[in-house]
C-alpha cells in the first residue's frame, strides 16, 4: 500500500515537472486546464494551451504574451522558468486567472530565466518614459479608423488573389469576429475575411478585383481590402487585448539630446567640418612624426568597423516596418546632429590618452571622465564615471559587440549554407580563430584590417542597395514624398506621429553609437598632435552609418514594399527578401555582407572593451592576454547557444554607457568649444601640417 503511494506520488510529481504539465483552475462551474510543453532545449519556445470545461462559449483567453490573440487557446513563444497569466472569460463574463510556468530544463533556459529579471530592469531605466510619467501627454495610440489589408496568417505576400464577394453592405455596422467578404487563391481555394474592430465598414476593394499584400509598385503602400470606421476615436490594442502605447524612450531623449546641445553649442561644426573631415580621412594632414599609432582614416574605419553592423541590416528594417517609411526621415536627422556629439567624445579622446614608454596608448571616456573632471575639481564624482563607464564597457564588448555578433552571423550564415546547421560551436571556434588572428595584434593590426574591410563591405553594400533603387527608379519621387508624408502625418496603426519619430530617432541613436564613447577609445590612439583633429574626423562616421548605410537600407525596404508585409519575418530576413526580389541570387552574397559586418564590429568592440578593462584592473600585458581569450572564448559561446536575455542585456549595457558619457560631455563642453576654436584659427592661418603629397595635388 505504501509503495503504491509513493509510486503514486512520485508519477504524479513527474506528470507536473514533465514536459506536458498541467494546471487546473475552477470558478462557478467553469473549469480552467493549462497544458505546458518545452518542446526542445532551445530558449522562448514554451507552449501553454488551455482547455476549458462549463461555462458559456465563446471563450476569450487574456494572455500575459501581447502577441497571442484573444481568441486564440494556444501561447507559442513563451519564456521558460519565468511566470506567465491567463484569464479566461465566458459569454457570462465568469472569469477564471491562472499563473503558470514553463519548466525550464536545459542550462540556456535556466540560465536565460535568471537573467530576464535583469534585462527588465535596465529595460525599465533605459526605455522609462519621463513625460508620460508625468502627465505632459497621453501615450496611448489612438485611431480614427483601422484598416484591414490582407494579413500574413491569410495569404501570402507575393500572390493575388480574386475578391470574389463582399458579405457586407458597404456602411454597415460590423462587429469583431464578423465574417465580411471571399476571396478566392488561384488554386480555386475560398479564404473569408473577418472584421478585427466594431465599427462602421467601408469597402476599398470591389469585387471581382485582384487583390494582394504586397504594394503594387510605386505605391509603397500596402493595398487595403476595407476600413472600419470608428464613432470616437479608439485605442489601439495589441493581439491580446492590452492597449498600444507610443513611449519615448529615456535613453533616446537622452541621446538626441546631448546631439542637439552639442550642434547648437559648437556653431553646427557638422556642417561647417565636414569638408575637413574628409581632408582628414584622405590624409592630408597626416604627420608621420605625431605621437600616436594609427592614421586619421585607419582611426575612422575602426570606429565605423564597430558601428556599421548588423543594426544596419536587420536593425533598420525592424525600425521601417514598425513606423512606416516616415521612420527614415527622422534616423537621417538624428545623424545629422549625432555628428557633433562625435566630434565632442572623440576629440577628448585624444586629449586625455595616457602614452606609455612601451608606446602603447590608453585613451578613451575613461580617462577624460577621470582627469577631466579632475580639474574642474569633480574628482570623485569623475572617478564614478569613468569605473562605471568601463565596467559597461567590459560587459557590452563581450554581449553585444561579440556574442550578438556571432550568434547572428551564424543563423544568417548557416541559412545559406545549410551543413553549418546545428554545428554552432565548430562555427564559433573558426569565427574566434578568425577574430583573434586580427585583436591578437593589438590596435596596429585591427586598424590595418579594418581599413582594408570597413571600404570594401561599405561599397559592396551600397552598390547593391543602388541597384534595387536603380531597378525602381523610376518612383524615386514617390517614395521620398512616400517618406515626407509618413513622417509628419503618420496614421495611427504606425503608432502616430510621436511612434514613428521616435522609431526613427531610436534606430539612429542605437547604430551611430554617438553619444556612447566607444569611438573616442579608437580615434585616441591616432596619430596627430591636434585633439580636435580626430573630433573633425569623427564626423563622418555617423554620415556613412546612419545618414548613408542606414538610409540606403530604408530606401531598398521600401522601394520593393516590403516595409508593409513585414509580418512574421525577422529583420535579415526581411532586407534579405527585399534584395531577393530584385536579385533572386542576392541573399546568398547579403550573408557575406552580413558575415564581414559582424566581423568587423567584433574585431573593433574587443579593443574598445580591452582598453575599459585595462582602465579596471592595470596597463599589464598579461592582463590584457587574459581579456582577449576571454573575448574570443565568448565568440564561439555566442555562436553555440541562443542566450536571448544574456545578449539582451549586454546589448542594453552599450547604451548605458551613453550615461556616464554625455554628463561628462556637457561638463567639459567650454573646453570642447575652446579648442575647436584655437583649432579653426590654426587651421585658417595655414599653421597645421600639410602631407607634402596633397602640397603638390593641391597646388
Amino acid at each position: 500500500m505504501i509503495k503504491s503511494r509513493l509510486f503514486a506520488l512520485v508519477a504524479l510529481l513527474f506528470f507536473t515537472f514533465s514536459n506536458s504539465s498541467a494546471q487546473n483552475g475552477s470558478s462557478n462551474g467553469m473549469s480552467v486546464t493549462i497544458a505546458l510543453h518545452n518542446p526542445s532545449s532551445e530558449i522562448n519556445d514554451g507552449v501553454a494551451k488551455v482547455a476549458v470545461t462549463g461555462g458559456v462559449a465563446p471563450y476569450q483567453y487574456k494572455w500575459s504574451n501581447i502577441n497571442t490573440p484573444l481568441d486564440d487557446a494556444e501561447s507559442v513563444g513563451l519564456i521558460e522558468g519565468m511566470a506567465h497569466t491567463v484569464t479566461v472569460s465566458d459569454a457570462n463574463g465568469t472569469k477564471v486567472s491562472k499563473t503558470f510556468k514553463i519548466p525550464a530544463e536545459s542550462i540556456t533556459e535556466i540560465f536565460n530565466s535568471k537573467v530576464q529579471p535583469a534585462v527588465d530592469v535596465l529595460g525599465a531605466v533605459l526605455f522609462w518614459d519621463v513625460f508620460a510619467t508625468v502627465g505632459l501627454y497621453d501615450p496611448v495610440v489612438y485611431a480614427s479608423h483601422r484598416n484591414l489589408p490582407l494579413l500574413a496568417k491569410d495569404v501570402t505576400s507575393d500572390q493575388k488573389y480574386n475578391f470574389k464577394k463582399w458579405l457586407v453592405s458597404d456602411g454597415s455596422r460590423v462587429k469583431v469576429g464578423d465574417k465580411i467578404a471571399i476571396l478566392e487563391s488561384q488554386a480555386n481555394k475560398e479564404i473569408s475575411i473577418y472584421a478585427t474592430a466594431d465599427g462602421a465598414l467601408e469597402h476599398v476593394a470591389t469585387e471581382g478585383d485582384m487583390v494582394s499584400r504586397k504594394p503594387e509598385t510605386g505605391s509603397f503602400k500596402s493595398p487595403l481590402v476595407a476600413k472600419i470606421n470608428f464613432d470616437t476615436p479608439q485605442p489601439l490594442l495589441h493581439p491580446n487585448g492590452v492597449v498600444k502605447t507610443k513611449n519615448i524612450p529615456f535613453i533616446v531623449i537622452w541621446l538626441i539630446l546631448g546631439s542637439i546641445f552639442f550642434t547648437l553649442r559648437l556653431k553646427f561644426v557638422n556642417i561647417r567640418g565636414f569638408k575637413h573631415s574628409l581632408d582628414l580621412a584622405r590624409g592630408k594632414y597626416d604627420d608621420p612624426n605625431a605621437p600616436g599609432t594609427i592614421t586619421h582614416f585607419q582611426a575612422m574605419a575602426t570606429a565605423v568597423s564597430a558601428t556599421v553592423g548588423l543594426g544596419n541590416i536587420a536593425g533598420v528594417a525592424v525600425a521601417i516596418s514598425l513606423g512606416g517609411a516616415g521612420a527614415t526621415f527622422w534616423m537621417f536627422l538624428a545623424g545629422f546632429f549625432g555628428m557633433s556629439l562625435k566630434f565632442a567624445e572623440c576629440t577628448l579622446g585624444v586629449k586625455y590618452r595616457i602614452i606609455d614608454e612601451d608606446g602603447r596608448i590608453f585613451g578613451g571616456p575613461m580617462n577624460y571622465l577621470r582627469y577631466g573632471l579632475e580639474k574642474r575639481n569633480l574628482k570623485k564624482l569623475g572617478k564614478f564615471l569613468a569605473i562605471f563607464f568601463a565596467v559597461l564597457g567590459v560587459g557590452a564588448s563581450f554581449g553585444g559587440g561579440n556574442m550578438l555578433q556571432s550568434n547572428q552571423a551564424f543563423k544568417i550564415v548557416s541559412e545559406e549554407l545549410p551543413f553549418l546547421q546545428g554545428h554552432g560551436f565548430w562555427f564559433g571556434v573558426g569565427f574566434a580563430l578568425l577574430v583573434g588572428a586580427v585583436i591578437i595584434g593589438g590596435i596596429k593590426s585591427i586598424a590595418k584590417v579594418t581599413a582594408k574591410v570597413v571600404p570594401v563591405m561599405a561599397i559592396f553594400y551600397v552598390v547593391g542597395c543602388l541597384v534595387v533603387i536603380g531597378y525602381h527608379f523610376e518612383f524615386i519621387g514617390g517614395a521620398f514624398m512616400a517618406i515626407v508624408d509618413g513622417a509628419f502625418s503618420a496614421e495611427a496603426l504606425k503608432g502616430g506621429f510621436i511612434g514613428v519619430l521616435i522609431i526613427g530617432l531610436q534606430r539612429a541613436a542605437f547604430s551611430s553609437e554617438a553619444g556612447v564613447g566607444s569611438a573616442a577609445i579608437a580615434h585616441s590612439a591616432a596619430k596627430t598632435n591636434h585633439p580636435v583633429a580626430d573630433g573633425f574626423t569623427s564626423l563622418v562616421e555617423p554620415f556613412i552609418d546612419t545618414m548613408l548605410v542606414c538610409t540606403m537600407t530604408a530606401l531598398v525596404l521600401i522601394f520593393t514594399g516590403m516595409h508593409e508585409t513585414s509580418s512574421g519575418l525577422g529583420g535579415v530576413e526581411l532586407t534579405a527578401d527585399a534584395f531577393g526580389s530584385v536579385v533572386s541570387w542576392f541573399p546568398s552574397v547579403l550573408a557575406v555582407a552580413v558575415f564581414l559586418f559582424a566581423f568587423s564590429t567584433m574585431v573593433s568592440w574587443s579593443y574598445y572593451g580591452m582598453r575599459s578593462w585595462s582602465y579596471l584592473f592595470g596597463r599589464s600585458k598579461k592582463l590584457e592576454l587574459v581579456y582577449k581569450v576571454l573575448y574570443l572564448l565568448f565568440v564561439v559561446l555566442g555562436a553555440s547557444v541562443s542566450l536571448g536575455a544574456v545578449l539582451s542585456f549586454a546589448d542594453m549595457m552599450i547604451l548605458a554607457m551613453s550615461f556616464p558619457n554625455i554628463i561628462g560631455l556637457y561638463i567639459m563642453a567650454p573646453e570642447i568649444n575652446a579648442d575647436m576654436k584655437v583649432y579653426w584659427k590654426k587651421l585658417k592661418e595655414g599653421k597645421l601640417y600639410v602631407n607634402p603629397k596633397f602640397i603638390k595635388t593641391d597646388d
